[in-house]
This record gives C-alpha cells, sequence and structure tokens, in this order.
C-alpha cells in the first residue's frame, strides 16, 4: 500500500514537471513579458492543439489510476489523489521555473474544456487538497478490503457540488472569450460547491457504510 501511494505520488509529481514546463515554453512565446490578462487569443491550430493535449491529459490520469487498481472505486480515488498532486506540484515547479504565481490570490487561466475556466490560484489548490484527502481515505478503506457504498444521492450530491465550482471559474473565465481582464470571482459559488462537496464525504464516511 505505502509503495503503491509512493510511486502514485511520484508519478503525480513527475507529469506536474511536464505540465509546468509545456507552460514555460508557451508563455515564453505568447507572453514573453510575464502571463497576464486579457488572455492572447491564438490561432485556432494552436487553440485546437491545446484543447487536446488537456484531454489527453485527463486521459493519461485515468489510465495510470486504472493500470494501479483493478475496481473502479479504487481507481477514481486515485485519479482524484494523482490530479490534485499533479494540479498542485504544477504550480510549485512554475513557481520554481518562472516565479509565478506571485500570489495565491494571482488569477490564472486554469482550464478549457469544455469553455475557459480562470480563478485565483488559491481556488484550485483548494481543491487539489480536498480531492487528495479524499482519495487517500477511498483508497486506505480499500486497502484493507472495504469498500464504500456511495448511493445514488451522494453521487448527485457530489456532482452537484463539482458543478457549482465548475460553475464559480466558468463565469470569469468568461473573460478569455471576450479578452478582458476578470475583476471579480464568485467566491459564493465557489465556497457553496466546495464546503457542501466535503461536507457530504464527512458524512459519508462517518456513515461507514461498506460492502
Amino acid at each position: 500500500m505505502r509503495k503503491q501511494f509512493f510511486w502514485l505520488l511520484v508519478w503525480g509529481v513527475a507529469f506536474a514537471y511536464i505540465e509546468a514546463s509545456v507552460v514555460v515554453y508557451l508563455r515564453a512565446l505568447y507572453y514573453p513579458h510575464g502571463f497576464a490578462f486579457p488572455v492572447v487569443i491564438a490561432e485556432t491550430r494552436m487553440v485546437i492543439t491545446e484543447l487536446f493535449r488537456e484531454l489527453a491529459t485527463v486521459i493519461i490520469i485515468w489510465a495510470a489510476a486504472s493500470l494501479s487498481y483493478e475496481r473502479l472505486q479504487s481507481r477514481a480515488a486515485a485519479f482524484f489523489m494523482m490530479f490534485g498532486i499533479w494540479d498542485i506540484f504544477y504550480y510549485v515547479f512554475l513557481k520554481i521555473l518562472l516565479d509565478w504565481p506571485e500570489s495565491f490570490s494571482t488569477w490564472d487561466l486554469l482550464f478549457l474544456l469544455p469553455l475557459p475556466w480562470a480563478g485565483p490560484v488559491w481556488a484550485p489548490v483548494l481543491v487539489s487538497i480536498g480531492i487528495i484527502y479524499a482519495g487517500v481515505v477511498v483508497l486506505s478503506h480499500n486497502a484493507e478490503g472495504r469498500f464504500l457504498l456511495f448511493d445514488r444521492r451522494f453521487i448527485i450530491m457530489e456532482t452537484v457540488s463539482a458543478a457549482v465550482i465548475i460553475l464559480s471559474f466558468l463565469l470569469p473565465g468568461y473573460s478569455v472569450i471576450t479578452e478582458t481582464v476578470p475583476t471579480s470571482f464568485p467566491w459564493y459559488l465557489f465556497w457553496a460547491g466546495f464546503v457542501t462537496g466535503v461536507a457530504v464525504f464527512l458524512y459519508q464516511m462517518q456513515e461507514g457504510r461498506q460492502q
């Protein structure tokens, strides 16, 4: 169990460096004086390439999780854990390589699928901490032969929570399309989704239902 965790951690950190290095190259081309909003709109071919690169990133993380575990619950937990590790260390490496972000309140273009996501760095980092925690807890239970029963209510609540968090990123992300500077982050939406998601997960763990 510990050895498996270790190599999943190593994988997440190494892949984060690959992601950060790609961003270093892109910023050298499009933001030679440092990244800032409004975002530079690249040619269509480059945008499509970036969209498929992001999709490939998600597929690669899921493939690594699937190769590590046989059961769907363990695969999902490993996916979320590695995604969180990858995301956090992505910012760690950008700080080392570019001395960016300046602070946790610095705005970033987070994702492009299905539409641009934008928000202050602290928000995705907080989400990553949450999904790492959830992934580690579930995998720890699974390693002991305990597989949790996630009923329909739990799945619906967590899906809604995730959708609200994503919406909080999509709203300011519209500034990318309009080529403007985002002025505010809908923190009330973010915190509503985040707190609900954490509370639902902790309640489920408190119930301790397993199969």
